[in-house]
């Protein structure tokens, strides 16, 4: 497995999957992303991945999305 993020890295291979425990560090909701960062990993639910996406992205380990989900 490549060490860059990848939008389109299936949930499948990715070592983890998020569960309802898992918060969005800045409002607490369910977290749909986990952000991998040298410094460690933020989670966040849809709206904040959304919104700090485009910020960490580019510097981000892993870029792990699940909020495909919602539509399920």
């Amino acid at each position: 497995m490549s060490n860059i993020a990848t939008e389109d890295t299936p949930v499948d291979e990715m070592d983890y999957t998020l569960t309802a425990a898992d918060r969005c560090d800045s409002c607490g909701a369910q977290a749909y992303i986990r952000a991998t960062l040298a410094s460690g990993d933020l989670l966040f639910c849809a709206h904040h991945g959304a919104k700090f996406k485009d910020k960490l992205f580019p510097t981000a380990i892993k870029w792990h999305d699940e909020s495909s989900r919602l539509n399920a």
